[in-house]
């Protein structure tokens, strides 16, 4: 079974969706599951710098009162799979590219889930700077995998196309949001669903073959 996950690491449903999904996963051991990160950017046009959190909880939230709200409710949401979002300490809005490219990187290598979910912490709990190099490499580290050859392989272009092709995959799905996960190019799921759900789909997709 191939499970298809477009996703962003800026998108705090797209870490508790991944979250659930694993979990529905160790539900159905027998499985045998190959998960792909695809890339999907919220902000595909964001600066290549990013732009202070301020601004986009101002343009893009409407505002701090509405921010707060929204994100309690991700907050609560999220505390059930073990996740803790410190608001307060994001800083930036990145351009995700490079964050990216680095899970695409890590895939080669086998740490692809390991390396989303470490950056996933890196922003959400730590308000790293999703844009730094050295904030990326560190994740890397994190996810096991040598900081200098990550830092190393973010200095070029290799992936860049690969994050850009699979951004037009999505739009030709139709998928116009993230989380997404397409089971065996069949199936689709939005959002971070209940666990009951990835559950089912599961089964509905190992019982149709």
């Amino acid at each position: 079974m191939r499970i298809d996950i477009f996703s962003d690491v800026v998108c705090p449903w797209c870490w508790i969706g991944e979250r659930r999904l694993a979990a529905a996963l160790e539900r159905r051991p027998e499985l045998e599951v190959a998960r792909r990160w695809r890339p999907f950017q919220l902000q595909p046009g964001m600066p290549a710098g990013g732009i202070p959190w301020e601004e986009m909880v101002r343009t893009k939230f409407g505002g701090p009162e509405r921010a707060r709200a929204m994100f309690a409710q991700v907050s609560a949401a999220g505390a059930p799979d073990g996740i803790h979002y410190a608001w307060e300490r994001i800083a930036s809005a990145p351009n995700t590219v490079d964050a990216h490219r680095l899970i695409l990187w890590a895939a080669e290598r086998g740490r692809e889930w390991e390396t989303a979910e470490a950056l996933f912490g890196a922003y959400f709990a730590r308000g790293a700077d999703l844009g730094s190099a050295d904030d990326l490499a560190a994740a890397a580290a994190e996810a096991g995998l040598d900081p200098r050859e990550a830092r190393a392989f973010l200095a070029g272009d290799g992936g860049r196309e690969e994050v850009l092709r699979s951004q037009r995959e999505a739009g030709e799905l139709g998928v116009t949001g993230v989380p997404f996960f397409v089971i065996d190019g069949r199936w689709g799921i939005s959002g971070a669903q209940p666990l009951e759900v990835f559950v089912r789909a599961l089964d509905e997709a190992a019982a149709a073959g």
